[in-house]
Order: structure tokens, then sequence, then C-alpha cells
């Protein structure tokens, strides 16, 4: 019987024992099936569960648990570790699965981390609509001069007026037609034509006539 060192030591690189938090048959099982301490240049892990294991030798009959756990890491044929580990088709549970794991959810993070720092610098694009607004007077008497001047004096954060005209409807009344630029999160046009119509001096309604995405 010999002891297969390599996956010895892919097991120890991440536990103290075989088996458990304590010393076990298990450990007591392979310990015996190594002829000397495992080189620790070339199986560190190994070399100091070795000397751990061997610091118990005087409890090794008394120690808790089967020598089950540790057959895994022997041949029970006296085969050489390098023939038993081509004829075990048995998939290692013991490898270093973990620590790929590991490595692999850090590099995930640090490129998720890259990922929304690059998306919050990225400029964010303001939504604007060019929008055409029709402003009726009551008759024909009202001032249209005065009219435009009371429109034009709404001044809001993201509100931007542009050209306008009279448009004749008939019976000698015209109407504003006036276009405007507006950032779409920060006006709303209902309650923009609700603040025009309180010109009621000037103005009887106000009606949104055409409407664009910039």
């Amino acid at each position: 019987m010999s002891a297969n060192l390599q996956k010895l030591e892919n097991h120890l690189a991440t536990r103290s024992y075989l088996e458990g938090y304590t010393p076990s048959q298990a450990d007591v099982h392979v310990f015996k099936a190594i002829s000397s301490a495992p080189d620790a240049s070339a199986y560190p892990h190994a070399s100091r569960w070795y000397t751990h294991i061997k610091s118990y030798a005087a409890e090794h009959g008394s120690l808790a648990g089967s020598s089950t756990a540790g057959e895994v890491f022997t041949d029970g044929s006296g085969n050489t570790p390098a023939v038993a580990a081509e004829d075990d088709d048995e998939v290692d549970l013991f490898g270093d699965d973990d620590d790929e794991d590991a490595e692999a959810e850090r590099v995930k993070a640090e490129r998720v981390a890259a990922y929304n720092l690059k998306k919050s610098a990225k400029p964010k694009t303001i939504a604007k609509s060019v929008v055409t607004l029709e402003v009726k007077p009551w008759d024909d008497t009202t001032n249209m001069a005065g009219l435009e001047k009371v429109v034009r004096s709404v001044e809001w954060d993201g509100l931007v007026w542009g050209s306008s005209k009279l448009v004749p409807v008939g019976y000698g009344i015209n109407k504003l037609q006036i276009t405007l630029v507006i950032e779409d999160e920060k006006i709303s046009l209902d309650e923009l034509q609700e603040k025009l119509e309180e010109f009621d001096e000037y103005i009887m309604s106000t009606d949104v006539a055409a409407m664009q995405k910039l």
C-alpha cells in the first residue's frame, strides 16, 4: 500500500485533516502508508500535515473515525503514486476547484465594477422635444403683441421659446403659433398650458398643434 501524494497535497491545500476538523483514523491510515515525510518543496501541505499527525503517534490507536475516508489517497496494491493516478477514473473531489471558483468570482467582480464605472462616466442623453403651441385670444380686439409678450415671460428650466407667427382663424381674429423646445424630464406641457391660461386677459385657450422628439 502506498499513498498518492499529489492527491493528498491537493486535498490538504484547503484543509487541516483528511476528514472533519480533528485528527482521525483516516489520517492514521494514510500516515502509515507514507514511508517517510513528504518533500516540503514539492508537497508543502502534505509535509505540514505529516509532521502534525506524527505528533499524535502515541494516540493513533485511540483517534476517532474510520480509515475509509483515507483509502481514496492510497492505492492499496503497492503501486507507485503515478501508476495509481493513471488507473483512477474517478472524479477528483479534492482538487483546487474552490480556489479556481474564488478567482473566477474575483475576475467577474472586477469586470462588473469596471463596466459600472464606465457606464456612470458616460454622459447621459437628455431627451428633448420640439413643440408647436397654438395660443388663442378672446377676440379680434386682443392685443396680440401683448399676448406674445406674456407667453414669452414664462421662464422655466428646460424651456426655450422659439419662433412665432400669427395665423388667421377668421373674422379678423389671429392666433399665435409659437415653437418651443422642452427637456422632457423637466417640463410638463399640461402645467405649461395651465400657466399660460392664467393670463386670461389675453388668452382664451392653448393647444398643442405638433410635437416631435429631438
